[in-house]
């Protein structure tokens, strides 16, 4: 790391100098209740609230920074009031925050014109509409009158610069965003604007996608020129990397951590070809000496990937960041296209906020709307069908239903979906200019996307059931029952028994894990052939999100020996208590499943031990071990490099341990900011060597 990156990153990140600059707080329901009292249609409200931002932004520009734009207003105006959004809650269903989120627009659609051309393509399409078509011709006209209040931020922000004396940043604005950048930093510059304006919008969760294969062009003709070496334009990236952590405090997340900025590297090419670039190197060994949060990292890798990319990529995984996350091709793709995305389409997925996958451009998909408790189906058919049960299959029977039950409590619960408009993201979406319609009514891809949460819980107590009820009959069905009620008090030695010497998924015993696999084609049988409103399909995963503490609360003591208060392990992983053989034998029980039937994401996700990577060899041990799993045929993967006694001592005197990052479930936070029920889960967590 230079000296320039050094001082840029003290500045930013561990002074937060900038934050001085910040404007005082605003009343964010006065906007609000003015829409209210003039009952201002949905679409006007998002078009007033993003001018609203771009007019009012203080342009601030530092002495040292290539790459400008920082919020100074911290708090954004809201679109409705309060009663407003219960009134709308009666009859529809809002998906979070009823923001288009959690999407990845084309940022490139933007990017290979420049906002003039936009602008004039924007008019002279609406006024090619026909006459009745006013409603879309103001739709147009607005997303112009978008790009022209941009524009005017810009000029600002030159004007700033040149007044501070930064001419690198006057030249860059001098030209972007009103036309095409026409190199690397250009690019870099137009992105941030078109990302500090999705985030003004309200718009969160605005992953970055194929970063080095839309900035590839730019940056392979400025070190053809001469303009860069490798090494400078590795400083640039660095600096490129620092904008995404200025104002990360001001976003929307479940607590302070990284905002789903996901980056996605490498990957296969239609043809076949392995994608993974000069740009996609520079881009890891940026996020390895920066050691931030933002971006996150994620690696698509194939049976072409060769070691050395695991390698550095298990660099960064010593470093504490929680990632990179990988996602196999050999898994994902095929597993789209069998869902029916374009192949050419599902060649291009990148990675959600989280882990999800999705279309870059293309899709309004939700891919975390809900999830299904596979814990709580083996739960439920345990306390209310197992006494009496005459044998497994009719018991397995009402599992199944359970799950149908949960997918069909699901489709009625999400309906009515109502998305408020995004009308300048909508400009990097496919076909939205075309049709004159907001995205948050729609795209080519609409589907919809489950986790399945404590499927190690699930399959263990299956396990148990099927050995101790129905195959050795060593356990009577009601006095299983009552020990479950009475959270195994008065029943240690049965306690003990399902807990510690009943085999559990994770082991690379078939017994056990076979239950899994057949719970995941259940969860995927289940969804198979269902449409939801929008006409997209329901897609099965094996994330978790936060319901992995949520689902736990619901749960009472399970037959594989987990007591009540006692949680599901995050993501698709093992249960907090396994007595595990160690990392390989889990890759091997979990690469078991059909996962190209339950794509729409979620990675094993394992914990190392930080002495794992107590040097070359180790690390290349850690390689080794990611390289296995994708070559069995896992579909993600992502690890934590953590260290108990560091996580209890960190909880105990957190002011000693500020920047203590780790991994949550699909996103990394600072360990001492967490509530402390994610805390704890993290410490409950097995700590795994690798051999």
């Amino acid at each position: 790391m230079t000296d320039r990156i050094k001082a840029l990153r003290k500045f930013f990140v561990e002074e937060k100098a900038h934050h001085a600059l910040r404007q005082m707080p605003i009343d964010p329901y006065e906007m609000a209740e003015s829409f209210h009292r003039e009952n201002t249609p949905a679409l006007e409200r998002s078009v007033s609230r993003l001018l609203y931002m771009m007019e009012n932004e203080k342009p601030v520009v530092f002495p040292e920074e290539r790459i400008a734009f920082t919020r100074t207003i911290p708090v954004l105006p809201e679109l409705y009031m309060k009663e407003e959004i219960a009134e709308l809650k009666k009859t529809h269903w809002l998906h979070e925050q009823g923001e288009v989120c959690n999407i990845n627009v084309d940022y490139t659609m933007l990017l290979k014109d420049g906002f003039d051309a936009k602008r004039r393509e924007l008019k002279k399409r609406a006024a090619q509409f026909e006459e009745g078509a006013a409603e879309k011709q103001h739709y147009l006209l607005s997303q112009e009158t978008i790009l022209a209040a941009v524009q005017g931020l810009a000029d600002r922000y030159a004007k700033a610069a040149a007044e501070c004396g930064n001419s690198v940043v006057a030249d860059v604005l001098s030209r972007i965003p009103a036309k095409a950048p026409q190199n690397l930093l250009e690019a870099l510059q137009m992105f941030r604007i078109i990302h500090f304006v999705m985030w003004a919008g309200h718009n969160y969760h605005n992953t970055v996608g194929r970063f080095d294969q839309y900035m590839f062009p730019y940056f392979a003709e400025d070190i053809a020129k001469g303009i860069y070496t490798e090494e400078s334009a590795l400083e640039l990236i660095e600096e490129f990397f620092l904008t995404f952590n200025r104002d990360s405090d001001l976003y929307t997340g479940m607590q302070q951590g990284d905002n789903g900025q996901s980056m996605v590297l490498g990957g296969l090419a239609l043809d076949g070809t392995d994608t993974y670039n000069r740009l996609s190197e520079l881009c890891l060994r940026a996020s390895l000496e920066l050691k931030l949060i933002d971006p996150k990292i994620n690696l698509r890798v194939s049976k072409k990937t060769p070691l050395s990319t695991y390698i550095l990529g298990s660099e960064l995984t010593k470093q504490g960041l929680g990632f990179p996350q990988y996602s196999n091709d050999d898994v994902v793709i095929p597993g789209l296209i069998a869902l029916g995305y374009d192949r050419e389409d599902a060649y291009q997925y990148v990675v959600a906020a989280c882990w999800e996958f999705i279309i870059p451009g293309k899709a309004m998909d939700i891919p975390n709307i809900e999830a299904v408790s596979f814990a709580k189906a083996v739960s439920d058919a345990t306390m209310e069908h197992l006494e009496g049960c005459p044998d497994y299959e009719t018991f397995f029977g009402y599992v199944k239903a359970n799950i149908v039950a949960q997918v069909d409590a699901i489709e009625q619960k999400i309906r009515n979906l109502y998305v408020f408009p995004a009308p300048f993201l909508s400009l990097m979406i496919e076909g939205a200019e075309e049709k004159a319609r907001d995205v948050s009514l729609g795209a080519k891809y609409n589907n919809y996307g489950l986790h399945g949460t404590g499927i190690a819980t699930a399959a263990d107590a299956l396990e148990a059931i099927d050995r101790y009820i129905f195959t050795e009959k060593t356990v009577d069905p009601h006095r299983l029952i009552q020990a479950l009620k009475a959270n195994f008090e008065g029943e240690e030695e049965l306690h003990t028994m399902l807990r510690f010497h009943t085999p559990k998924m994770g082991n690379n015993e078939d017994c056990v894990d076979q239950r899994a696999v057949r719970l995941l084609d259940v969860f995927a049988d289940t969804l198979e052939g269902r449409k939801n409103e929008r006409g997209g399909i329901f897609r099965a995963g094996t994330g978790s999100a936060m319901y992995y503490i949520w689902h736990a609360s619901e749960v009472p003591a399970t037959a594989d020996g987990r007591k009540q208060e006692e949680n599901l392990g995050a993501n698709y992983s093992p249960s907090l208590f396994i007595r595990a053989k160690g990392p390989v034998s889990i890759l091997q029980s979990f690469a078991k499943p059909h996962l190209e039937r339950v794509i729409n994401g979620g990675p094993l996700t394992l914990e190392l031990h930080d002495t794992v990577f107590r040097n070359a060899e180790a690390v290349g041990k850690v390689a080794v071990l990611v390289k296995s799993f994708m070559d069995l045929g896992g579909h993600q993967l992502q690890l934590n490099a953590v260290n108990r006694d560091t996580l209890v001592d960190a909880q105990k005197h957190p002011e000693n341990y500020k920047n203590l990052i780790v991994r949550v479930w699909g996103w990394s936070g600072y360990f001492v900011e967490l509530d402390k029920c994610y805390q704890d889960h993290i410490m409950e967590r097995m700590e795994l060597q690798v051999d």
